[in-house]
């Protein structure tokens, strides 16, 4: 009896030590460690300049992903500013239905203009309407990242 509590104390400690915080790992293998606060990477990309590239790691949340095959998603900053992030070489893509999840992103940041064409296909990509797509008429200055590796958390 000793051993049969002893054994199902021991499968209780496992399983209560059992990581809660699961991810699901795209690209280049990552940990969450050393991910750089929000705070800090918004005041970062607000100092950069068009051309700029940094080194980063960071963790958001996902505001959107394309719906044609998960190769490209816009993450929140929490200050009103997103950031679009698109993958190495499309050597991978994300799950289309990772819309309100966290993920950590690590590669290199950088501040873009994006061209009205290339809005408009971002757009349509994301299932906007036709008119919402019509409406982009100018070219805009956007918080870009090129991620070698991405974690979605469970």
């Amino acid at each position: 009896m000793k051993y049969l509590l002893f054994s199902i104390f021991c499968l209780f400690l496992v399983y209560s030590c059992k990581n809660k915080d699961a991810y699901q790992s795209f690209g280049k293998r990552i940990t969450v460690a050393e991910t750089m606060e929000l705070s800090v990477m918004a005041s970062r990309y607000k100092s950069m300049q068009a051309g700029d590239s940094i080194h980063a790691k960071m963790k958001a949340k996902v505001i959107d992903v394309c719906q044609v095959k998960g190769c490209w998603m816009t993450l929140s900053l929490k200050n009103g500013n997103e950031v679009m992030v698109k993958f190495k070489d499309y050597g991978f893509f994300v799950p289309k239905d990772i819309a309100g999840k966290e993920v950590v992103v690590n590669g290199n940041a950088f501040v873009n203009e994006v061209s009205v064409e290339e809005q408009r296909h971002y757009a349509e990509d994301a299932g906007k309407t036709a008119d919402d797509i019509a409406s982009i008429t100018q070219p805009k200055r956007t918080f870009s990242f090129e991620a070698d590796g991405v974690l979605i958390q469970q």
